[in-house]
């Protein structure tokens, strides 16, 4: 794709985080933007940015996890836009719990909004993609979708899955019109842990991934902490806009995730040992990469 000018795009989870940063990086490349989120304050926050570039948008509040909302949601984008050229499978949730006192409604949630969130919205848009000249799907995995750690078993089943997914169909769609992406971010600050439910367990530790949170810390604490310490989410999403023209069919999105990615790879059964080592580094020269793009619309 060598542009996204002139293009409609649809944009999951974009109340806030990427999904916000995508949506106004898209904007102000001249880009229509379908946007939903199931937080109506949150999207609309999102709207009064993006009204600030001269493009159609719209706004859907919509579950992802429910199926026939999903249908609907393909409806009303098409009613309103006639066509969109790219899709954004971004909307994400997580719960913190060690699997044994993991609920199945809570495992249930992540899984339906995470991943069956993805392939619905997938099968869905799939047809109309590759009807047109130029067409992309990008799924947001995780950097938790190529490692693991604990605490996070429900996040990681979704986000394994969607990465074999993705990478599957990529190989499906190889030499045809549609561009497919699997997005691997690493510590992005958001507010995805803030937002988590967390059940306690004792003498537990949240690990975020890249920084291990004390159970002694109250949620509001933990989540804060992870949001303010990660790659600002503007950033983010230029990254993955950039591996979007570039046809990158895996983007990963910080050095981060490309350090523990190669963790993995050399040290399959000891890479989180490495961690500490080969993280702080990384840490301590990307402070400039909390703070947001310039010259984007910013939340007032």
């Amino acid at each position: 794709m060598e542009n996204f000018q002139n293009k409609t795009a649809v944009i999951t989870g974009a109340g806030s985080g990427m999904g916000r940063y995508l949506s106004v990086l898209l904007a102000k490349a001249g880009c229509n933007v379908a946007i939903c989120d199931i937080d109506e304050d949150s999207l609309v926050k999102t709207s009064e940015m993006i009204s600030q570039y001269n493009v159609a948008s719209s706004q859907h509040v919509v579950d992802i996890g429910n199926k026939e909302k999903i249908d609907e949601f393909y409806e009303n984008v098409m009613a309103h836009h006639e066509s969109v050229d790219l899709v954004f499978n971004n909307a994400g949730i997580t719960v913190v719990s060690d699997f044994e006192n993991l609920e199945e409604k809570d495992w249930d949630r992540v899984i339906d909004i995470n991943f069956h969130g993805v392939i619905n919205i997938s099968r869905k848009f799939l047809p109309h993609l590759r009807s047109r000249p130029e067409g992309a799907l990008i799924n947001t995995s995780s950097i938790f979708g190529m490692v693991a750690v604990p605490n996070q078993s429900v996040y990681h089943a979704a986000k394994f899955a969607v990465r074999g997914f993705t990478e599957s169909l990529a190989k499906e769609m190889k030499d045809t019109n549609l561009q497919v992406h699997s997005v691997h971010p690493g510590h992005i600050g958001t507010n995805i842990l803030a937002k988590a439910k967390r059940i306690r367990s004792g003498n537990d530790q949240v690990a975020s991934g890249l920084v291990s949170l004390n159970s002694e810390m109250t949620d509001k604490e933990e989540g804060e902490i992870f949001r303010d310490n990660g790659m600002h989410p503007s950033r983010a999403a230029k990254i993955i806009l950039e591996g979007v023209i570039r046809k990158n069919s895996r983007i990963l999105v910080g050095l981060d995730a490309k350090v523990m990615d190669l963790t993995q790879r050399l040290f399959p059964n000891h890479y989180q040992k490495l961690w500490p080592l080969v993280l702080v580094p990384v840490f301590a020269f990307r402070r400039n990469l909390r703070k947001p793009l310039p010259g984007i619309a910013q939340e007032s």
